[in-house]
């Protein structure tokens, strides 16, 4: 059984590679200055780096879990995640309302994908 951990610290692993599976670690943009919009613009261009970097992309996604500070953005990081989706498979996808670690944080998403093929 082969399992790679990649951008490992004393708490976690960023990525970690598992019979052709990827997991990242759940990715934020927590500018304070930054709306909705532009933190789930800023977790998805994080996460589609780190994919490409384990050797997977965006179109291999298989899953994504979103948690979002308050439900009454849910529409704006839609959009933004919708235009980024628009010409993928669309991955199974779960989104809950959730208290974050830090309170400029307004979204985190973590994902599960394949290798690409």
């Amino acid at each position: 059984m082969s399992i790679e951990r990649i951008h490992s610290t004393e708490r976690m692993s960023r990525i970690v590679k598992h019979n052709g599976t990827v997991y990242l670690c759940g990715q934020t943009a927590g500018q304070a200055e930054w709306d909705i919009a532009e933190q789930t613009r800023q977790c998805l261009a994080k996460i589609e780096a780190l994919l490409n970097e384990a050797g997977s992309d965006k179109a291999s996604m298989l899953s994504v879990t979103i948690y979002i500070r308050d439900m009454k953005d849910f529409a704006a990081m839609n959009a933004v995640w919708d235009a980024w989706v628009a010409d993928l498979p669309k991955p199974a996808r779960a989104c809950v309302e959730a208290r974050m670690a830090r309170p400029e944080i307004l979204v985190e998403m973590s994902v599960v994908a394949a290798t690409a093929s």
